[in-house]
């Protein structure tokens, strides 16, 4: 498997130090890549391989993940939004930005279209349609398990290898190769202490978010989107919050969207960027075109 080289570069705004990895000449056109909850930048590694078009791939890794600082007082979606602000002012700052992002990721890139229009030219959301819906009935039992979780520093599995971990992943996911497998692996986690394999993200994203996810707020958000936007869903996924909608309301999410349109990727669940990057590719180019 040949790869793309990649770049490490790191800046620092709104309180940490983010890292951001990019691939390709800085002359080319800007692509942003946005990835998911307790995922890194290099995950896009497979996509990125299989692009055919010259661009300048810039793919943060979100505050707690990857090579980022961690954040002291949790995480909340108003601090990705102004995360993702400071990064196109750093990499896109006078022209609107391709944004394309996978679950949380693609959550980030839609809303920050609808909150910014003028800085989004196109947005390409895979699995990124909001999490399940909630009622204000469950605040009070959302507030205990915050409150009781408060208590305990969360901590992460510990591995006795990479392999190991490896291993793991592809029972998760059968449909990651070996060779993969161990790219993640190595992405996801790093070495502690000799036969202590432990992820590099900040355990308290484990923590219950003691904010409701509320839809009706994020369709608010998506009304106000005047850029194209693309919702690629995987054929297998079991994972995210759309599943629980009924027709209608599924239907809600996507009439937010003035300029909308949607695409299905097959063989693939809810990692589809690790199952089929080949399409993935091709369905970004294709849109971007």
């Amino acid at each position: 498997m040949t790869m793309r080289q990649s770049h490490s570069n790191f800046h620092h705004y709104n309180g940490l130090r983010h890292h951001v990895r990019t691939w390709g000449l800085p002359s080319a056109p800007p692509l942003f890549l946005l990835h998911g909850w307790m995922d890194a930048s290099a995950s896009f590694q497979f996509v990125v391989d299989e692009l055919q078009h010259d661009w300048q791939v810039i793919a943060p890794d979100w505050r707690g993940c990857g090579l980022s600082g961690w954040a002291s007082g949790g995480y909340w979606f108003p601090d990705y939004y102004a995360d993702l602000e400071a990064l196109l002012e750093i990499y896109s700052p006078d022209a609107p930005a391709r944004l394309v992002g996978h679950s949380m990721g693609g959550v980030i890139a839609c809303t920050y279209a609808g909150i910014r229009p003028a800085r989004v030219a196109q947005v390409l959301s895979f699995e990124g349609f909001g999490l399940k819906r909630t009622t204000p009935a469950e605040a009070p039992e959302r507030y205990r398990r915050w409150l009781d979780e408060l208590a305990a520093e969360p901590r992460f599995r510990v591995y006795a290898s990479f392999d190991a971990f490896a291993k793991r992943l592809q029972s998760e996911n059968p449909r990651l190769t070996a060779e993969k497998a161990q790219f993640i692996a190595r992405a996801w986690a790093h070495e502690t202490a000799t036969d202590k394999i432990e992820l590099v993200h900040d355990p308290r994203h484990k923590r219950a978010n003691p904010v409701l996810f509320r839809i009706e707020e994020l369709i608010a958000c998506w009304r106000e989107c005047t850029a194209p936007v693309m919702w690629a869903f995987a054929r297998d996924s079991k994972g995210t919050g759309y599943l629980s909608d009924t027709p209608e309301e599924l239907a809600e999410r996507r009439g937010a969207f003035r300029n909308y349109r949607e695409a299905w990727i097959d063989e693939a669940g809810h990692m589809m960027h690790h199952d089929q990057p080949a399409a993935v590719a091709r369905l970004i180019e294709d849109f971007l075109d």
